[in-house]
């Protein structure tokens, strides 16, 4: 089933969609097993498995951290991968791949898309990488069956996210604020604003992310978006209190779709 028409689906029965976010090898591949076992007991919709990177420029402080952590304890590519088709063969919602395009680069168009499709992704997301930048990666990405999610911004002018939303497969990331992930957002007009012109740029489902924390953003976003990401806050929950803590915040994340 493509992406857009599995988010219509589930949306029969929420009136918005929890997307949630791990990075591979923080603080361990164990422990990440561990969250994604919270992730499908609690019924999440989809989940974005980042792959590190040494300079994750969209990424706020708990992420980059993060990032040097998963790296420096030597986590690599194939354990990566690994993690994603073990969680595809055991867990019903649709795993992106996020990461930034260096990973890409090193593999080739080509090798990166077929293993990603191999391995049981079904899209991912290059955060550093404009559009204008993605050359045979959107044909690869079709012969592949995966879903380039592409981002709009609220600094994005009509035209740009025009351009982007042409190319939109799936879903589009719409990046709540300006500035990196991790630091709270307030939902309020400018932010449905800005959700409206991206509605006027493409007809996929949108995703919103960057800064949601609580059950109450994403009760927000009940008739504004299709999907509510929510990342840097679960991370933090892990460190803060462990598998409880990060299992009581699923549960309130998910509790608010309906």
């Amino acid at each position: 089933m493509k992406l857009d028409a599995y988010i219509r689906k589930r949306l029969e029965s929420s009136k918005v969609l929890v997307m949630t976010h791990l990075i591979a090898g923080f603080p361990s591949l164990a422990a990440n097993w561990e969250m994604l076992e919270e992730m499908g007991q609690a019924g999440v919709d989809l989940v974005e498995l980042q792959m590190p990177f040494s300079e994750p420029v969209a990424d706020g402080p708990t992420f980059a951290r993060a990032n040097q952590h998963a790296l420096a304890q030597g986590l690599k590519l194939d354990q990566y991968f690994g993690l994603m088709e073990k969680a595809a063969k055991t867990y019903p919602f649709p795993l992106l791949m996020m990461g930034y395009y260096n990973t890409v680069f090193r593999l080739g168009h080509q090798a990166f898309c077929e293993t990603l499709h191999t391995r049981g992704g079904v899209g991912f997301i290059l955060p550093d990488l404009p559009v204008e930048e993605y050359g045979d990666l959107f044909a690869h990405s079709q012969r592949c069956e995966l879903h380039p999610i592409m981002l709009m911004a609220p600094t994005n002018t009509d035209e740009r996210l025009a351009r982007i939303g042409r190319h939109a497969a799936g879903m589009v990331y719409a990046v709540a604020r300006k500035g990196v992930t991790g630091g709270k957002t307030e939902l309020a007009g400018g932010t449905y604003d800005f959700v409206a012109r991206c509605r006027r740029a493409t007809d996929q489902p949108i995703g919103m992310g960057f800064g949601l924390r609580q059950g109450e953003d994403v009760r927000r976003l009940q008739g504004q978006v299709e999907v509510a990401i929510v990342g840097s806050a679960l991370l933090e929950a892990w460190e803060r209190g462990g598998r409880p803590a990060y299992r009581a915040l699923l549960a309130e994340l998910v509790a608010a779709r309906t």
